[in-house]
């Protein structure tokens, strides 16, 4: 089974609907692929993603209330085939940490912008922002895990 492990900074906000988006994508093609997301920092570690992550993925039929934040560790690096970071501090935190296999998200159709943290725009409109970003993405990243990724 191949596997795609999704990494922000606090794991409530991108990497869960990230995880969502590409799990669903995935069901849809009738793949058998594991999907997870972590966080580089520690600060929400068991808590559920951010209402507003919350209520945009309702939005588009995906439930995400049940995930919990985690903190990315070095067992991941062996644990998934490819990891994902949703910026280029992402990126950087990963490479870092010695992890190989890491790409950023925006690699698979935003000519390699980084996906912003929806909290630097106002009100809910990030979020919408982000979910687009990220949905578009996640359709590059599987037709990549599909040819040649990993």
């Amino acid at each position: 089974m191949r596997s795609v492990l999704f990494v922000c900074l606090g794991n409530i906000c991108r990497s869960p609907l990230a995880e969502a988006i590409l799990r669903e994508k995935a069901t849809e093609k009738g793949m058998d692929l594991r999907v997870d997301s972590a966080g580089t920092g520690s600060w929400h570690i068991g808590e559920p993603p951010c209402g507003h992550s919350v209520r945009i993925a309702q939005e588009h039929g995906l439930d995400i209330g049940a995930y919990r934040a985690r903190q990315v560790s070095p067992d991941d690096a062996e644990a998934f085939d490819v990891i994902v970071g949703l910026d280029a501090n992402n990126v950087a935190d990963l490479e870092r940490m010695g992890m190989a296999n890491v790409y950023k998200l925006g690699d698979f159709g935003y000519g390699g912008a980084d996906v912003p943290d929806p909290y630097f725009f106002p009100g809910f409109e990030g979020f919408e922002k982000v979910f687009s970003m990220i949905e578009h993405c996640c359709s590059g990243l599987l037709t990549r895990l599909e040819t040649d990724l990993a």
